[in-house]
């Protein structure tokens, strides 16, 4: 039987930056009646950095019980959370396109940080890794962000954007890792499974 991980995430860019270094991998979704969502809320007063980590873990021991529960076969799982910070200001996901206005107009012409954090298990061994990029968005109008929310590009994403799409016209600098932006920092995660 060919390797592979089991990828705990629904993100498909996850999955395809897996793929484009070669790793094989399953979806391990969490069902309908676990609290997904519940796992990201961020505690009061959190840093970004102890928030991508914290959350990243309680990730990972979810889909561990998922894969024992549902009787699979033992693989390694792999795990990863994003999130966007301006200062100790963590932006997630927007709720609706209001919210998706509030925080663009908080990232336009800014300096902000992504952070990914990237878990792996197998057996009883856990490794785990944070990349930590800079962004600069340029100044964007009104008109621009009405106009990227309408794009629907938005919604499902840390920070309001997703830098393999349009946004990346708004972007005029990064220093760090694309992948690890995209949402999988791929120089991490291969080392991870190397290890694993």
């Amino acid at each position: 039987m060919k390797k592979f991980v089991y990828l705990a995430s629904q993100s498909p860019r996850r999955r395809q930056l897996l793929e484009q270094i070669g790793v094989g991998c399953q979806l391990l979704l969490a069902s309908p009646e676990e609290d997904a969502e519940l796992l990201e809320r961020v505690l009061p007063g959190e840093a970004p950095l102890t928030y991508v980590k914290r959350v990243t873990q309680l990730k990972l021991e979810a889909a561990l019980m998922r894969m024992k529960q549902r009787g699979l076969t033992t693989a390694p799982v792999l795990c990863a959370d994003t999130t966007v910070a301006l200062g100790r200001n963590i932006l997630g996901k927007p709720v609706d396109s209001e919210d998706a206005l509030r925080i663009l107009k908080i990232l336009s012409g800014q300096t902000h940080r992504v952070l990914t954090a990237v878990a792996v298990a197998s057996g009883r061994r856990r490794l785990s890794s944070v990349s930590v990029s800079h962004v600069t968005f340029a100044t964007m109008t009104l008109a621009e962000m009405k106009n990227y929310i309408q794009s629907g590009e938005s919604m499902g994403k840390a920070g309001a954007y997703g830098i393999q799409g349009a946004a990346a016209s708004y972007i005029s600098e990064i220093k760090g890792s694309y992948t690890g932006i995209m949402g999988l920092p791929l120089f991490e995660t291969t080392e991870l499974l190397k290890k694993i």
